[in-house]
């Protein structure tokens, strides 16, 4: 048996019944991954005066973050909008830098090149390992 002694009493422990029962985050739900996928990249390159030089372009083997996160919306008597909301987001915990090469290279008249232009390096970031973050937190 609860006694109340003041309105604000009851107030106060209806929000603690509330937030025990809001707070059950069910980890095991969680579906994060990282996950193979394939992007078609273009890149143009021009000269001092912004003049194009060359296009290259190829696809790509790369991964990406994808899957759900648990959030929460419960009420609250402190928040202004009278709910708190917990959101969590699939994202990268960590990137890896590769070195990817683009093999079809062509002038801006669109003929491919065959010397020392068929070829471009660049330098990509893609997701290592994926994990659930708060949405917005961007401070890792």
């Amino acid at each position: 048996m609860v006694v109340v002694s003041a309105p604000g009493a009851l107030l106060l422990a209806l929000v603690c019944v509330l937030c025990r029962l809001g707070s059950s985050r069910q980890d095991g739900e969680e579906a994060c991954e990282t996950l193979p996928s394939e992007l078609h990249i273009t890149k143009e390159e021009f000269d001092e005066l912004g003049r194009l030089q060359r296009t290259c372009n190829g696809d790509v083997d790369v991964s990406k973050c994808e899957g759900a996160c648990n959030s929460q919306v419960q009420p609250s008597v402190i928040t202004p909008t009278g709910f708190l909301k917990e959101c969590y987001c699939c994202r990268e915990s960590f990137l890896r830098e590769r070195t990817i090469t683009l093999t079809h290279c062509y002038n801006p008249d669109g003929v491919r090149l065959t010397d020392d232009q068929a070829t471009l390096d660049i330098k990509l970031r893609e997701p290592a390992d994926c994990k659930c973050f708060k949405c917005g937190d961007f401070s890792r």
